[in-house]
């Protein structure tokens, strides 16, 4: 009676696992979410707004290389340094070392969340759009988090050859 019992069961697994196997059903990979819309996660750059959309999506995903595209070969990043000089003063530098620093970033906290909060236009004497935005940023990782509120002041380029727009300057002007 024993050896019949277990004949049921392993007929039962198989018949489980062959039903399985036949409706593609992998029960140890989650289902894909198809109610999210993630149409607008990663843009053309053809705006200044989808430059912004892609700094975002290239914080919260740790990715360098949207990172990197969303900054022009002549990129400047600058902000106030207190401690710089007798009296502080401002401290620049160009594209590689600030795809170095933001790797870095990247690599050293396990969440990053930016949040863009509001966003003003002006132009400059060039014509180039500009725009101030309030944004918080939080970052995570297992030893602290720290969230920063501030200000940046990003000027846009649009490339001629592929039409996308870039940030060629960002000043920041977080709060100290």
């Amino acid at each position: 009676m024993k050896t019949t019992t277990s004949l049921r069961l392993s007929e039962i697994f198989t018949a489980i696992f062959i039903t399985l196997i036949s409706s593609c059903f992998n029960p140890f990979a989650p289902e894909l979410d198809t109610t999210s819309d993630l149409t607008n996660l990663i843009t053309d750059q053809l705006t200044p707004e989808e430059v912004l959309q892609n700094f975002k999506s290239a914080y919260t995903f740790k990715d360098s290389l949207l990172y990197k595209d969303v900054l022009d070969e002549a990129f400047v990043f600058q902000f106030f340094d207190p401690n710089f000089g007798p009296s502080g003063g401002n401290v620049t530098w160009g594209r590689d070392v600030d795809l170095r620093t933001t790797g870095s970033l990247f690599r050293n906290f396990d969440v990053i969340n930016l949040i863009w909060l509001n966003t003003l236009f002006a132009e400059n004497q060039n014509g180039l759009e500009r725009r101030f935005v309030r944004f918080d940023l939080s970052l995570i990782n297992s030893e602290a988090s720290f969230i920063l509120t501030g200000t940046a002041i990003f000027t846009f380029i649009q490339n001629q050859d592929d039409k996308k727009w870039r940030i060629i300057r960002w000043k920041d002007e977080s709060d100290r």
